[in-house]
């Protein structure tokens, strides 16, 4: 989510996602407990039913000469640590008041009280690339050890930090500076691989997956052969594998940001490796504004830790033998161009095209839905632009190399406030994290499918196959049905959803 959306987000009163909430004290009935693991002894606590444990770097803090660099793995530690609290935001721009710094590779842990091996779930958050933190209270874990499952949520390098190119500014050891984020959550997935077994995780049943940019992040991932063993399932929700520049496209992005630091500045690239963390981020924003399209700083295809785009390597087996459960909502840009758009979708509202390719599909969605207004055809297109049409890739391209997937749309929406009538980005998480709004109009029925999503999910993580009372029999998708769950009030599947809108899109995305 850009910096923009949140500010949407924000604006619209919507507190799904809980932004920027960060408790930094004890919860007050916790208890100390202190785990022993290969890196060394961690102080956290109990409470809630759960053992927490905040802030455990999994990475040497990447400041200094390790700014834009491969993170280093941590050194052991000697002493016993405080993993009480949560560890800084990273870098990124509109949020006054809260801690941000470099210094911002760390995971948070909560295990579920009684006897393991558990699986584990690794929830990376979105943000568009640029924001967002592990530490909302949205993502706290405890809801979810009670069904047994261990929860971590971990941080990222975030913009320029962890998506730009530096190597032709800063010469060849700063190559693959693109693919920084991806390789910070592979060290975290490392860590936890070397260390979770002394929380009583199984570091072979790790679930992988997140919404929006942690949703694309996972689907990329899925697309890396190097990552395969770190992870042995995923969850995508509102992602796809699209967010990728070329090598091309990638330097061009960089000496387009160059420009603008020189332009804010004065100052010649040399002096990225050293400019205060904040200038950089200045830059970002006056970059990020001023560039033609949407999500400048994307992952890059390096013909090395990302060899292929990523649909093309899953296809290739790059994610055989995993499970994926993978889905959208169906009005996901409800939330960004507002409930009632008054004008055609422009550069700044796509999220993979620019506004010339869109506009060849976007003018024959007339022809499928004659009965839309043109608001409603506005969303509808950007929603598929953006989320279900690469998401959809990224199924058939799991299946067809060696993968069993399960499909889902939301179609549920609240009955009244700025965004009813849609199911809108974001709407899934309070959901599927069994947190809904006590304030929805339609409360009781968004409570009732909270807790249906959330024990769907939570059989998916334990390694069964996703289903819950009140669901029914979930078929395994597969690209001549397209078996897709739809979660709503009523709850049902639907087979071929959408057919001819998929069709629009055939060799545009």
């Amino acid at each position: 989510m850009s910096f923009s959306r949140r500010k949407f987000l924000l604006n619209a009163g919507l507190t799904g996602l809980a932004l920027g909430s960060r408790p930094l004290f004890s919860l007050p009935d916790t208890t100390p407990v202190t785990v022993k693991t290969p890196s060394g002894a961690l102080r956290g606590e109990r409470a809630g039913g759960a053992l927490q444990f905040r802030g455990i770097p999994f990475a040497e803090p990447p400041i200094g000469p390790l700014r834009f660099r491969p993170p280093v793995p941590i050194k052991p530690w000697n002493s016993e640590r405080d993993a009480t609290r949560f560890g800084p935001s990273p870098m990124q721009p509109g949020e006054a008041g809260m801690e941000h710094s470099e210094d911002c590779l760390y995971l948070n842990i909560w295990v579920p009280d009684g006897k393991g091996p558990f699986p584990v779930y690794v929830w990376i958050h979105g943000g568009g690339f640029t924001g967002g933190h592990a530490f909302e209270s949205m993502y706290d874990g405890s809801e979810i050890t009670q069904e047994g499952v261990l929860c971590i949520s971990v941080a990222y390098r975030l913009g320029v930090f962890g998506f730009l190119d530096l190597a032709p500014l800063l010469g060849a050891d700063y190559a693959g500076s693109a693919n920084n984020a991806l390789r910070d959550l592979m060290a975290a997935l490392k860590w936890i691989q070397d260390n979770i077994a002394a929380f009583s995780g199984d570091p072979t049943r790790v679930t992988i997956g997140g919404e929006s940019a942690g949703a694309k992040l996972t689907d990329i991932l899925m697309g890396v052969p190097t990552a395969k063993p770190l992870f042995h399932q995923m969850i995508s929700e509102s992602g796809g594998g699209e967010r990728v520049w070329t090598r091309a496209q990638s330097q061009s992005v960089t000496h387009g940001f160059a420009d603008e630091w020189h332009s804010l500045t004065g100052n010649d690239p040399s002096t990225l490796l050293t400019a205060p963390a904040d200038t950089l981020i200045k830059a970002q924003r006056q970059f990020i504004a001023a560039w033609p399209q949407h999500f400048p700083l994307r992952c890059q295809i390096d013909g090395g830790l990302v060899p292929l785009h990523p649909t093309e390597s899953i296809a290739a087996g790059s994610s055989r033998g995993k499970r994926l459960l993978i889905g959208t909502n169906r009005d996901e840009s409800a939330l960004f161009i507002g409930p009632h758009p008054q004008r055609d979708p422009v550069a700044a509202d796509l999220g993979n095209l620019l506004p010339d390719n869109f506009t060849k599909v976007y003018k024959r969605y007339r022809e499928v839905y004659p009965q839309m207004t043109e608001e409603q055809l506005r969303i509808r297109a950007v929603s598929a632009e953006e989320y279900w049409i690469p998401s959809l890739r990224v199924a058939d391209a799991h299946v067809k190399g060696g993968g069993d997937a399960w499909m889902y749309r939301l179609d549920f929406s609240e009955t009244g406030g700025f965004l009813r009538g849609y199911a809108f980005h974001s709407l899934d998480v309070r959901l599927v994290w069994n947190r809904p709004s006590p304030l929805a109009s339609n409360a009781v029925a968004e409570a009732a499918l909270a807790h249906q999503m959330h024990q769907t999910w939570t059989a998916f993580l334990r390694g069964d196959a996703p289903s819950a009372p009140g669901v029914p029999a979930w078929p395994e998708y597969n690209p001549p049905t397209r078996s897709t769950m739809v979660f709503d009030t009523q709850n049902h599947v639907e087979e071929k959803p959408q057919e001819a809108e998929l069709r629009l899109w055939d060799g545009i995305l």
